[in-house]
């Protein structure tokens, strides 16, 4: 694994993380999305995965300290079967980490970014979204289990947890909850993957152990500043802006995977 260590890259990466921090704190999610698809326009994104492991921890470290103990305790009841499944499949994720092919990733994480934007908004009727959310996204044992398990292998081994994500949104939780709760989850999975990274030899690269640290910092003024915003914008320019955001960077990863010029 490598990463451009010239200054100019750098500050775009910066400028990068930060961007992807403040949509985060904004919406609640896309840190990990927004940072890994558009690393993984110039770079593999296998070194694109590795190196947003740390930033995530940092971004949901932070989020997870606006819940009070007694909500981080009661939405762990709540989601349990949900958090153990996606641990485990975060790890069958990572295993495969390096066997995945470039391209074909690449392609996978579009597709998956824009079906996460096709279940989420709102403008244009999708044949067969409400049967899948009345179907899979209940809280029920088993359907936590099924959307963790799915979710934490596609998460370990790509950064997109966006069947996650949507899963709580469909949980009937205030926004302000569903940042926390979100935050929480990721929180534990990402702890899990920095033991599960060095063990598993991923940061190969001390330069791109070093970058992914360091990224922690624009990653975290980032997220003060989508915070701060998140009253003060009406949830559907941000839901508009983000979704917007995921589109673009979507379809620049199906270019790229398909080897369209």
């Amino acid at each position: 694994m490598s990463f451009p260590v010239s200054p100019t890259p750098l500050v775009a990466v910066a400028a990068v993380v930060f961007v992807a921090g403040a949509v985060n704190g904004l919406a609640g999610f896309g840190f990990a999305v927004v940072t890994t698809m558009v690393l993984a326009t110039v770079v593999d994104p296998a070194t694109a995965v590795v190196f947003v492991i740390v930033p995530i921890l940092a971004v949901n470290l932070r989020l997870a300290g606006e819940l009070s103990v007694t909500e981080v305790r009661t939405c762990g009841r709540r989601f349990r079967p949900l958090l153990v499944s996606a641990v485990v499949g975060t790890v069958v994720g990572m295993l495969v980490l390096d066997t995945l092919p470039d391209r074909p990733l690449r392609v996978v994480l579009g597709l998956v970014a824009l079906a996460f934007v096709a279940t989420l908004q709102e403008t244009v009727t999708v044949p067969g979204r409400r049967g899948l959310r009345e179907g899979c996204f209940v809280e029920r044992p088993a359907a936590m289990a099924g959307v963790g398990g799915v979710g934490g292998a596609l998460f370990g081994g790509t950064n997109v947890g966006v069947q996650m994500v949507a899963y709580l949104r469909s949980c009937e939780l205030s926004h302000d909850l569903f940042v926390g709760v979100v935050a929480v989850l990721f929180l534990a999975l990402n702890g899990v993957r920095v033991v599960a990274a060095a063990l598993l030899g991923l940061y190969d690269d001390p330069t791109v152990a070093a970058l992914s640290v360091a990224a922690a910092v624009p990653a975290l003024a980032g997220v003060a500043v989508g915070s701060r915003l998140r009253d003060r914008v009406s949830s559907r320019l941000r839901r508009g802006a983000v979704l917007g955001l995921l589109s673009v960077i979507a379809f620049q990863l199906l270019r790229t995977g398909l080897g369209i010029p």
